[in-house]
């Protein structure tokens, strides 16, 4: 009986271990998926960027951890962490250090934590449906990284023997990617991110200083392991020949900019959009923002570049346009305004959230609807105040969206007669339904903003 009783529990153990090993398979070929050669999670999807030395008054991951419900229930699914790497105190800024100074490309920085306990947070942001980014650094280490002692040959020396710094990043030491044996190093350590703590993906930064080679090597690898997602902050079109999904809307954001601070007509915008179009692949996807670590602590955005009511509808427009994957900086949501300090300690201290409630309607919107995916199509709609107003479509599968921007400080009255807007529609902040019929007279307040939504049209087809 003892032997039999044996072979049961044996038998059941392999068959649960079956079972879970399953379990496990389903869920990795579930995230295999590609649209237009991307994950297909990401055509739909956004991206939160976490500051964790600043998000809370411990500044540790498990504190991050308690907003993760919240940033749920505001429509987050991609949470893309600043540097969770130990920083250089050699040549050190601040008390602190820059998170961009990183000292070992495998470790976390202890102000964070352990790298138990960021696996568990990893764990816990995929059990609540969320997609993790980590910020890659390799253009450059810190002043003090190991590799300086034991690879010199690793790092670009000026004519004295001396590692480069570039810029004024006299903190860091240029990387040599002309070294083979540096390129297969820093392949091996991005890749240990994703097999051995279950990152969904990399946003990488400066990406234009390695070389092409380099990432066409490493892109390649990376997604052999893993159907990751691959950001690259730059907007240079070559990046996507390479292999990164997206980049940076640099010259969007400028236009945004300029036309926020009046020295643009809304107009102008066609042309930023002309020229993305003339120049990046086809299915190219852009990274669309009003603020994110950089603008903020060294360009007062949003609160002094989009400043007030300005704000909204170029978030709005970040959340709704073609290419788009819209990003959130840690604090937009209360929102701060001011700077964070880049070098030392700088709390965020949230508690009021008042624009939690605006970003929820769009985030939620962006994520669910099929018109909204970044490879929908686009059409701009003409009105008779294009100077001021911004209008346009997106369209896919039965579903539909226009959005109407007031770009402009001063109220606008005018019409669109197009028959795009002809329909049943729901305005999104409002709620308001509405039988939209052709050479509707529409009044705007100054910044003003409308985005209808409607579905299972009839739609007229997009060339």
């Amino acid at each position: 009986m003892r032997r039999i009783s044996s072979l049961i529990i044996v038998l059941l153990l392999l068959f649960f271990a079956s079972c879970k090993n399953e379990t496990n398979t389903n869920l990795a070929a579930s995230d295999t998926s590609q649209t237009d050669g991307h994950p297909s999670w990401i055509m739909n999807g956004n991206i939160y960027e976490v500051n964790v030395r600043q998000y809370t008054p411990e500044g540790t991951f498990q504190a991050f951890a308690k907003h993760l419900d919240r940033l749920k229930e505001m429509g987050v699914q991609t949470l893309w962490f600043m540097p969770i790497n130990p920083i250089s105190k050699v040549d050190r800024k601040g008390s602190l250090g820059s998170y961009y100074a990183v000292s070992d490309y495998t470790a976390i920085n202890p102000e964070y934590g352990t790298m138990d306990d960021w696996k568990a947070l990893v764990k816990q942001m995929h059990e609540k449906g969320f997609k993790v980014l980590i910020d890659w650094v390799p253009n450059h280490t810190g002043a003090d990284h190991y590799w300086l002692q034991k690879h010199p040959d690793f790092y670009v020396k000026d004519s004295t023997g001396k590692p480069v710094s570039q810029f004024d990043w006299t903190d860091t030491r240029k990387l040599n990617f002309n070294n083979p044996e540096l390129r297969d190093t820093m392949i091996k350590q991005m890749k240990f991110w994703i097999t051995e703590t279950g990152i969904d993906g990399l946003r990488c930064d400066y990406a234009v200083g390695p070389t092409r080679g380099f990432w066409k090597d490493c892109i390649k690898e990376l997604k052999a392991t893993k159907n990751v997602f691959m950001l690259a902050e730059a907007d240079s079109a070559w990046l996507h020949e390479v292999g990164f999904d997206a980049s940076y809307s640099w010259p969007e954001f400028n236009m945004q900019k300029l036309i926020a601070s009046g020295k643009r007509k809304a107009s102008a915008f066609d042309s930023v959009l002309a020229l993305t179009d003339s120049t990046l692949s086809k299915n190219g996807l852009r990274l669309y923002f009003t603020s994110n670590h950089d603008e903020n602590s060294w360009n007062k955005a949003d609160y002094a570049t989009m400043p007030g009511a300005s704000h909204a509808p170029f978030a709005v427009l970040t959340q709704t346009m073609k290419r788009s994957i819209p990003l959130i900086y840690s604090s937009q949501e209360e929102p701060l305004l001011r700077s964070l300090k880049f070098f030392d300690k700088d709390t965020i201290g949230f508690s009021k959230y008042e624009r939690a409630g605006f970003y929820e309607k769009l985030l939620k919107l962006h994520s669910t609807s099929e018109a909204l995916s970044a490879n929908s199509p686009f059409i701009r709609i003409n009105t008779d105040v294009d100077d001021n107003i911004y209008a346009y479509a997106r369209q896919k599968h039965g579903q539909k969206v226009v959005v109407i921007l007031n770009l402009s400080n001063t109220p606008q009255s005018f019409i669109i007669d197009n028959e795009l807007l002809a329909g049943e529609a729901t305005e999104l902040f409002t709620g308001t339904k509405e039988n939209i019929q052709g050479g509707k007279q529409f009044n705007l307040a100054a910044w003003g903003y409308l985005v209808y939504t409607y579905n299972d049209q009839k739609l007229k087809a997009v060339k």
